[in-house]
């Protein structure tokens, strides 16, 4: 019997364009557009090209304009620096109208680039949205990056003007920001017109000069401007990820089918209605960030939750059940390591326990693959559903999920349920064959994708094509590897430079990892593929331990090469694992299992300018020297 996500599903394959023409009704248009998809240019898609919109309107202005004025728009809590802000719609709308007129006061214009180089802060919201105001292309890059990265995206990107704090606070540190900002300006040949500068209480910048503004002096001379119609088809923003050739990759996302994806998603995914508290846990310097703490709940006349902390250490591991419990968040939205993290250090979830979670009902996990011991152990201590979801910069919003919203199908562990509506996903062979079911192959979409997907990348048509489209000629390359069941479940298994070749078998490191991380004593872990001159490569493995476990290192690493020969089989020939005090990670909770083969082998890496602590990389040299490996 076909149930309802099944309807859905399949009408959004079959009638995309009335589809989501039904969809875009949700999003106030300044002009109606004048076909649903443009599709004459692949793999240059275009949707509801002639209309015009603009993304700030929909977020802020017609909330008031339907008298949610008095609602909270964004809830703003630093357990850094032990601060907390409410602001309304009618207060978001009189902030960002004012700072749309500071960016246009300095010759900002449709068009133009403008790079936001913040912290966690609300002022970081309010310049996203007056960009989109304006029609100004806004290219948010995350606070701390160093000033060679940050260098890199003025070049490419261009922008008029620079929007940035005096720093930005970890719970052991403090990031100068302006030394940052003013060595990258001397770095890149691009000349910024202008630098915005948000003085904090906690350093304040000594960057000076003609073309630096304070933040506060500006916002007070400030006269607001009114929204700038743009094209459904014009640029929103650029995003930078990582690229294989070490120069960033721009991801363009435009206005109009951004707004209609993301807009369409919150019901539908999530399970969200409006006025209620979503809380995403992540950064704006992330595409989560802009996804999902700015864009979407704003669009869906939501709560959102801004959050300046991390899940423990700000003070503790019950940090993230204080925020929901507080502010009576409903869904919430955060990386599997988040939880992970807690887990290492709460084990027996004793601080969950000190809170009132009556108003919670769904947390959703996303950015590395959810393994089915953080799902169950998240299950049972929140005695909420836990759904995986899978997506990437590239797409904006879920790939895989779950549709609460629609229906809620069963859950497997490991498995971000089926493909959302839209989304036409396979499992491809080297040859372009699609795979059997239970296969592993690569993971792609077939074009064009949904609403919200990238564009292109910015000034950089033919490596958007290299990048994504070349592999395999009519459909989008995710990068991802893994295989599809008999109900159509996708089961992400690893980055497709993550699948390792033992003596001929092609493994995954993520069915490995998943077998180690069902070790009661195991908080997190990590298998990479290191070179074996008789097999080809094979399995490495990274302990992390749950805080307080007692028993003997060599033990535990003994039961993980016995679970692992027992579940997979000795065609896995994993044989050695070694116990560390924590894992490389960016910022965003990417474990760096490029970089952990690199020391293993003992070949040249860069670390990528992503990475949460650097020093850890060292500490993984020295725990792969203890067996055998990275030889000095």
């Amino acid at each position: 019997m076909t149930g309802r996500f099944d309807e859905v599903y399949q009408r959004s394959l079959r009638d995309p364009d009335g589809f989501w023409a039904e969809a875009a009704e949700d999003i106030v248009w300044y002009k109606k557009w004048d076909k649903v998809l443009d599709d004459s240019n692949p793999p240059f898609y275009k949707w509801f090209p002639g209309a015009e919109c603009n993304t700030c309107f929909n977020a802020v202005d017609r909330h008031v304009d339907d008298g949610r004025g008095d609602q909270a728009a964004i809830i703003y809590d630093s357990p850094i620096t032990g601060s907390q802000r409410t602001i309304t719609y009618a207060e978001l709308l009189d902030e960002t109208a004012r700072f749309a007129g500071v960016l246009s006061g300095l010759g900002v214009a449709k068009g133009d680039r403008v790079i936001i180089y913040m912290p966690m802060v609300p002022e970081t919201a309010v310049a996203m949205l007056a960009c989109a105001r304006i029609g100004a292309i806004h290219s948010v890059v995350f606070g701390g990056f160093a000033p060679n990265e940050l260098a890199t995206r003025i070049t490419d990107s261009e922008p008029k003007a620079i929007v940035t704090a005096s720093c930005g606070i970890e719970p052991a540190r403090i990031i100068e920001y302006g030394p940052i900002v003013k060595e990258a300006m001397e770095i890149s040949p691009h000349d910024v017109g202008h630098v915005v500068m948000l003085q904090r209480e906690q350093s304040r910048s000594e960057l000076s000069g003609a073309n630096i503004h304070d933040w506060n002096d500006v916002m007070e001379s400030a006269k607001p401007v009114e929204c700038v119609p743009v094209k459904a088809t014009d640029p929103l923003y650029i995003l930078y990820t990582s690229g294989t050739t070490g120069a960033p990759k721009g991801v363009v996302r435009d206005n109009g089918g951004h707004m209609v994806a993301l807009k369409w998603s919150m019901k539908n995914i999530y399970g969200v209605d409006p006025g209620e508290v979503y809380w995403a846990a992540s950064d704006v310097g992330w595409v989560v960030g802009h996804s999902y703490i700015v864009y979407a709940p704003l669009l869906h006349g939501c709560t959102t939750i801004l959050f300046e902390g991390k899940p423990v250490g700000t003070p503790d591991a019950g940090v993230f059940w204080r925020v929901i419990a507080e502010h009576n968040v409903c869904t919430m939205f955060t990386a599997p390591t988040a939880f992970r993290a807690i887990k290492r250090e709460d084990p027996g979830g004793t601080l969950l326990k000190q809170y009132d979670m009556s108003k919670f009902r769904t947390l959703f996990l996303a950015g590395e693959r959810t393994d089915p011991d953080t799902l169950h152990w998240a299950e049972d201590h929140m005695k909420t559903p836990v759904i995986d979801h899978w997506w990437q910069t590239e797409t904006g919003w879920s790939i895989g999920a779950n549709c609460i919203g629609i229906e809620m199908l069963p859950v497997k562990p490991g498995s971000p349920t089926r493909a959302a509506p839209g989304y036409d996903v396979r499992i491809l062979e080297p040859d372009g064959t699609e795979a059997p079911r239970g296969d592993m192959g690569a993971i792609c979409v077939k074009m064009p994708l949904p609403p919200s997907g990238l564009l292109t990348l910015w000034n950089a048509d033919q490596r958007y094509i290299d990048s994504y489209m070349s592999d395999y000629p009519g459909y989008y390359m995710t990068g991802d590897a893994g295989y599809m069941d008999n109900d159509d479940y996708i089961f992400v298994m690893a980055r497709t430079d993550d699948i390792i070749n033992v003596a001929g078998h092609r493994l995954s490191t993520g069915g490995i990892e998943e077998v180690l991380a069902g070790h009661p004593d195991v908080a997190e872990c990590a298998v990479i593929g290191v070179a074996d001159q008789l097999k080809g490569q094979l399995p490495l493995g990274f302990l992390v331990l749950n805080a307080g476990t007692s028993r003997d290192d060599g033990d535990i690493v003994t039961d993980a090469v016995r679970l692992v020969r027992e579940q997979i089989g000795a065609v896995a020939a994993f044989r050695t694992a070694v116990v560390v005090d924590r894992l490389p990670k960016t910022r965003s909770g990417k474990i760096l299992r490029g970089a952990m083969s690199a020391i293993a082998d003992g070949t040249e890496y860069k670390a990528p300018a992503t990475i949460e602590e650097p020093l850890v990389l060292d500490e993984i040299g020295v725990a792969l020297r203890t067996v055998g490996y990275a030889q000095e």
